[in-house]
Order: structure tokens, then sequence, then C-alpha cells
């Protein structure tokens, strides 16, 4: 049988987020490694991760909306009935991430004395410095994005198999070429 595939837009805003998200990550767990002396390089570091962690919230929002406004193909048939109960799962889980993710970055970084740049423009400061909730968005932030990392892998390993192993049409779903 051959899977149904995703739409164009589908795939295209999977591609342009994974790889971001992807950078992204690389980019947070490098950047913690910055020394906080001399000051300036870790804030600019920090900056970037910023305002690119506020575009790529947007674009998974549009995402989600895509989402919820166009449902997946099914997955075929031949699947055992939990290896198509896993994908859903860590489907979801991959979603629940990737929000979890930009809000508690935005919101720890809204419970400091600094203010949020976005590309260099300041963005209205609704917060107040609090060292214990910016902790504690610190430590969602981190532990959401170690369950991400988990998450991907078992995401690109299934699509491995899939393509290498089972020859079933399912990594086809969403990739570029079309029939």
């Amino acid at each position: 049988m051959t899977a149904q595939i995703y739409t164009r837009t589908a795939v295209v805003l999977h591609w342009l987020i994974g790889i971001a998200v992807l950078a992204q990550i690389t980019l947070g767990l490098w950047m913690i490694t910055i020394p906080k002396s001399p000051p300036g390089a870790r804030a600019w570091w920090f900056n970037v991760h910023k305002s690119i962690g506020i575009t790529l919230g947007l674009l998974i929002l549009a995402r989600l909306l895509w989402r919820f406004a166009h449902s997946a193909p099914p997955l075929p048939t031949s699947m055992p009935s939990w290896e198509r109960t896993a994908a859903r799962l860590n489907h979801a889980l991959l979603y629940v991430c990737m929000l979890v993710m930009p809000v508690s970055g935005y919101l720890g970084s809204s419970f400091t004395k600094y203010p949020i740049l976005y590309f260099g423009t300041r963005l209205p400061h609704w917060g107040w410095d609090s060292p214990a909730l910016k902790e504690l968005c610190s430590q969602v932030h981190y532990w959401t994005v170690m369950l991400f990392i988990t998450l991907i892998a078992i995401h690109i390993g299934a699509a491995a198999k899939h393509w290498l192993v089972d020859r079933d049409g399912v990594v086809a779903r969403m990739w570029f070429a079309r029939e």
C-alpha cells in the first residue's frame, strides 16, 4: 500500500522547523558553556537564541494551526497497531515540547532584570526580577529540551526504520518529491 502524503505546506513547515529546532538546540547547548566573564559575548548569544526562539515559536504556532485545520494522512494499515500508537504518542509529545520550549524560555527571560531583545529590538518587559521564577522556568526549559532530544532521536530512528527496513512509504509522506 502506498501511504497517503502530507500537504506541501505541512512538509515545508516540518523540515523548516525541524532543521531550525536542531540548530536552536545545538546553539542553546553550546551557549550555556560560554563563560560569564568577560561580559558581552554570552549575553549576545543568549539574545540571538531568544530571538530565534521567538521566531520559532511563531512558526510552531503556524504549524499547529495548519495541523488542526488539516488532518494527518492515515498511517498504513500494514503497520502494527503498537507502532501507530507509538507514532501518535511521539508526535503529540513533540508538539508539547515545541510549545513548552519557547514559552518557558520567554517566561524565564521575563523574570529577570535584563530586557528581552528581539534581534536588537527591546520587547515590552511585563515580568519582574524573580530569581526563583527564572530558575523554575530555566529548569523546565532545560529538562524539556532533554526530553525533546530523546523524542527527536526516536522520531528519526523510526523514520530510518521505515525508510531502510520496512520500505513502506511512511517516510515519503513527509518528503518533497510528489508522485
